[in-house]
């Protein structure tokens, strides 16, 4: 009997720190149960095996950030029917998008005693910036239970069911305590999306952010809270300019203080 014909998946990598690759891998039991669904034709973190395209689904992480990641990204977007950037990295730019607000030039002299041989782009950018995107995953890393959501709902044809509201409604669903109201912790959590599973509230500390803009954030109100409870222009605007520095919402408020 012939073997049935499985989707054939690909995980790529640019500008990043594998952890949302690495997420994936950690997925362990559900990911032998997607193996029997799917053929990983390319995923050099976890084989060395390669498979050529097309792929019926690619997922990417990571930033561009070189010329030559331009063009592998073209390359990754002709070969895959559908592409999903996973991780802050593919969807703002990540950590590294901090590049976009100084001299790149001037962190190359500094920090490289050939500066001449590197060849970089002088932003970091978000694979949608480059490349026409199916879908994008947030987070730093990507929660693993989303992953496989948005996976089974690519192999399926359906929409993936990825909540788009604020941190906050996930810390009440769970009963954990509002830091800035308990406390006056600055919290990005009213204009965060959910997925983290409450993972800084509920250590008794205030949410970074990493997850990216929820649908229609109010920067400008928690701004204005963040002021009252002490926070100063330039604490205001390191607040947005981190994971997710790069992403049109947390740009646009960081740039209004300092």
């Amino acid at each position: 009997m012939p073997e049935r014909k499985r989707p054939k998946l690909a995980v790529w990598k640019f500008s990043s720190c594998d952890g949302c690759q690495l997420t994936m891998l950690d997925c362990e039991d559900e990911l032998l149960a997607l193996t029997e669904e799917v053929r990983i034709s390319y995923f050099l973190e976890a084989t060395r095996k390669v498979e050529k395209g097309p792929y019926d689904v690619s997922l990417v992480e990571g930033s561009i950030t070189t010329p030559h990641d331009i063009k592998a990204i073209r390359e990754v977007r002709k070969q895959s029917k559908v592409l999903i950037t996973i991780g802050a990295c593919a969807t703002a730019g990540g950590i590294q998008a901090l590049r976009n607000f100084k001299n790149v030039k001037e962190f190359i002299r500094c920090v490289y005693a050939h500066p001449e041989y590197i060849d970089t782009l002088t932003t970091s950018t978000a694979i949608s910036d480059h490349v026409p995107v199916d879908f994008e995953l947030r987070g730093c890393p990507v929660n693993k239970y989303q992953m496989l959501e948005v996976l089974n709902a690519a192999l399926n044809g359906r929409k993936p069911n990825i909540p788009r509201h604020s941190q906050c409604m996930e810390c009440k669903e769970t009963g954990t305590v509002c830091r800035m109201v308990a406390t006056g912790t600055a919290c990005l959590g009213p204009v965060t999306q959910a997925g983290c599973g409450t993972l800084c509230p509920g250590k008794d500390r205030g949410c970074y952010g990493c997850f990216g803009p929820m649908e229609a954030p109010n920067t400008a109100a928690l701004a204005a809270r963040l002021g009252q409870l002490g926070q100063s222009g330039r604490g205001i605007r390191r607040l947005f300019h981190t994971y997710n520095a790069n992403s049109d919402a947390f740009r646009k408020e960081g740039d209004n203080h300092g």
